[in-house]
């Protein structure tokens, strides 16, 4: 009887790695560390920042508590690109968390991931983006209005569905979501000419918008110092109401501890800085991905949360608490500004009156304008990748002849997102999604330990640092939010939990015509 020398499956790499690596080569490398990382801050900086910590002051309703949320978003984020960084480093595809999840969990995994990604998580940040974009434009144009309609089709009333309420929105074609489509389609284009030329725009925006940022924050230090805000956010009422054994209302009646309400305060937190993980979608095009991926996330990522911290700093500087947490509205100059939640607006309105309201929507403007071209060029690159796992069309897997770009993936992409505008239901799978998105950043984590054991003599250029202790708190604080979430916010967690799971039979009918198709040609 013969003797078969086996290789343990630890010992080597799957042949699909080393196909796809290989189907890759016809992209082109277009990305150096400069670029890797300003997509990676550009992607992160949207509108957030300057609205969110509104919401954030009224869940919690204490100062220290406001920068704790910001520093527990922080840490997550940091520590989720550390450890993706050696994944990307390891695996240097298009798709890169899609690519992760397939790998280390399975196709399904990385499917469902891809699946929520194009039908929400993407797609539905640029229609949100694209909105914001349009909302600000009307500070200078009050023609540009959610109300000023071109074609108004329907509203859907409100639904109670156990705890979610459904509905509740305007269907149609107004002035503002006009711009967004306008905005959507105007970078999809630019982008199929090419990975560089969509890296020209990102540099310029995102510099632009790191410019803005930093420029509120030395402005707040220097100009903004308001004796009334600092009396009440920091002569002794910065700890007001962080003990643990604090009980918090996060409405309703419901009353919570303070490790709940940071949770539940996460939620604005995390999402204004999220997408960090889009230059992973790009690693196919990164120019020595081995060193520049793992550095752009740990910079990207590490400037824009310090930016965070300190712009949370600089409201609490300039506007009291209450102002903050009441729809940041404001008395400065004998004058009353309500701003909506524009926090940020209202900061600069109350160190330069009217002009600094102006000045920060252009600055919001170009912070849309840039996280907009980051997430449209990102994006596109998983939807090829799964077109070219047999999970998507055909179609999209086809590539630009001149400039090699995913360009169907891109029109693809613009054509969902477009009809997402236009439903006006964004805000609310943006919401819906909230839970889905920790899920997987999760998996992935939980992907690095299983890649770990599964194939422990891979390539890794890079090693996640403060592996296993790191990515371990990260899975634990990450589940903890969720639990919470699933608590206390059923009306965001289950609807995204949905969209999640209607993925699994697509996936399954998919899968099957893939396997159909390719016994075909064989044959």
């Amino acid at each position: 009887m013969g003797t078969e020398t086996k290789i343990p499956p630890a010992s080597r790499v799957s042949s699909d790695w080393d196909l796809h690596a290989s189907q890759d080569k016809e992209l082109v490398k277009g990305l150096g560390l400069t670029s890797s990382t300003m997509l990676v801050m550009g992607s992160m900086i949207g509108s957030g920042i300057f609205i969110v910590s509104a919401e954030i002051a009224r869940e919690v309703n204490s100062p220290a508590l406001l920068i704790g949320a910001w520093l527990v978003t922080g840490f997550m984020t940091i520590v989720g690109a550390l450890s993706y960084g050696e994944l990307a480093a390891m695996m240097p595809r298009a798709g890169g968390q899609y690519v992760y999840l397939r790998e280390a969990l399975g196709p399904l995994w990385g499917f469902l991931y891809g699946w929520t990604l194009f039908l929400v998580i993407q797609t539905g940040t640029i229609a949100a983006v694209g909105v914001a974009f349009g909302k600000f434009l009307g500070v200078f144009f009050p023609s540009i209005s959610s109300s000023n309609w071109i074609m108004h089709l329907w509203r859907v009333p409100s639904v109670h569905v156990g705890p979610m309420v459904l509905g509740d929105m305007d269907v149609g074609l107004s002035t503002q979501n006009l711009t967004a489509i306008l905005l959507v389609v105007t970078l999809s284009v630019i982008n199929i000419f090419g990975i560089k030329t969509g890296a020209i725009i990102q540099n310029i925006f995102t510099a632009a918008k790191i410019s803005a940022l930093f420029g509120l924050v030395l402005l707040g230090i220097f100009l903004g110092r308001n004796a009334q805000a600092l009396a009440a956010n920091f002569h002794g009422n910065f700890w007001h109401n962080a003990g643990l054994g604090a009980m918090h209302d996060i409405g309703g009646g419901v009353l919570v501890s303070t490790l709940t309400v940071l949770a539940v305060a996460q939620v604005g937190s995390l999402f204004s800085a999220d997408a960090w993980n889009n230059v992973t979608f790009t690693a196919a095009e990164v120019k020595n991905p081995s060193r520049n991926l793992p550095l752009s996330l740990a910079l990207g990522t590490g400037v824009v949360i310090a930016l965070y911290i300190g712009c949370n700093f600089i409201y609490l500087n300039v506007l009291p608490m209450d102002g903050i947490r009441d729809g940041a509205t404001i008395l400065a100059r004998g004058i009353k500004y309500a701003t909506e939640d524009r926090v940020a607006t209202a900061v600069m309105t109350q160190m330069f009156g009217s002009l600094g309201g102006l000045l920060m929507a252009v600055a919001i403007m170009l912070s849309g304008f840039g996280c907009n071209n980051g997430l449209i060029l990102a994006g596109a690159r998983v939807y090829y990748a799964m077109a070219k796992d047999g999970l998507f069309f055909r179609s999209v897997a086809k590539l630009n002849p001149t400039y090699k770009t995913p360009a169907v993936s891109l029109m693809a992409q613009m054509v969902w997102t477009c009809v997402l505008c236009i439903s006006g239901s964004y805000n609310q799978l943006l919401n819906y999604v909230i839970f889905a998105v920790l899920v997987f950043y999760v998996l992935t984590i939980v992907g690095l330990f299983v890649l770990r054991r599964t194939h422990p003599n891979a390539e890794r250029p890079y090693r996640a640092i403060g592996y296993p202790v790191l990515p371990a708190i990260y899975i634990v604080m990450a589940l903890f939010i969720d639990v919470v979430l699933l608590r206390y916010l059923p009306q965001f967690t289950w609807p995204g939990l949905i969209i999640v799971l209607l993925g699994i039979p697509v996936y399954l009918l998919w899968s099957r015509a893939s396997r159909r198709a390719n016994a075909s040609v064989s044959t």
